[in-house]
């Protein structure tokens, strides 16, 4: 059920029944010449949209900024901060919350917005204890991705407009990947990378981290479908 197109008149019973609020929350930012800005939105959306069907929810209009601090220099990135999304998503959870929601899915697909998305969970635990919060980023997805990865990732947390994230889009949103002009980019990422403010742009010109040429369909169904199936069972679990 898709949330903006309901009416005020008939809304209040429909979340008395199913009160599960699902938000996907993306970024816009460079992700190579294949793909486009708003991968991470897309991709936050239909796996929203497909969660939505398995537990009977409402999908929010995607939240479609995020924190890109990393990729903010790039040409098309658009950066908000830390605080900022911490600051919206509380909002939005506050009025879920008196809406009659008994539960808040983030559907979070740009792994920078990860601390902000916990924050405002933390937040929310505190403001309102009834109101059950999930922030999920593809869960169960590393032991998935190491059983069809052709390619060493180029970090072990980063994945980006690569082998995987391609993979995802051409299962999810096919439309809009150009595998024509995928390219192969690993960059040495430094080790100092991890412990001090590193702009992408001292290591790679691209923004891709991988090798996107490998990307498949099946790569993607695989991998999705089982992080899938962990929100589900997440959600089931906790929420009744």
């Amino acid at each position: 059920m898709q949330f903006q197109f309901e009416n005020s008149f008939d809304v209040k019973e429909k979340i008395d029944s199913s009160p599960i609020a699902i938000l996907p929350v993306g970024a816009v930012e460079a992700h190579g010449p294949h793909l486009p800005l708003g991968t991470d939105n897309l991709l936050a959306e239909r796996l929203s949209t497909e969660l939505a069907k398995r537990v009977n929810g409402f999908v929010l209009p995607t939240l479609p900024y995020g924190q890109v601090w990393s990729l903010r220099n790039f040409p098309g990135s658009i950066n908000i901060s830390n605080q900022s999304l911490i600051n919206f998503i509380v909002d939005i959870g506050n009025s879920l919350y008196k809406q009659g929601f008994k539960t808040f899915a983030m559907v979070n697909g740009h792994l920078g917005n990860g601390t902000a998305l916990k924050e405002a969970a933390r937040v929310l635990f505190e403001k309102c204890p009834e109101l059950r919060v999930f922030y999920f980023f593809y869960p169960g997805m590393n032991k998935a991705v190491a059983k069809v990865r052709e390619t060493d990732a180029a970090h072990g947390t980063y994945f980006h407009a690569c082998e995987i994230e391609t993979s995802y889009m051409l299962y999810l949103a096919p439309e809009f990947v150009d595998m024509e002009r995928a390219i192969t980019d690993i960059p040495t990422i430094p080790i100092s990378a991890d412990v001090t403010p590193t702009p992408w742009e001292e290591f790679t010109s691209t923004a891709v981290l991988g090798d996107a040429k490998l990307a498949t369909k099946e790569k993607g169904k695989y991998v999705i479908d089982i992080a899938l199936d962990n929100m589900v069972k997440i959600i089931k679990q906790l929420s009744e």
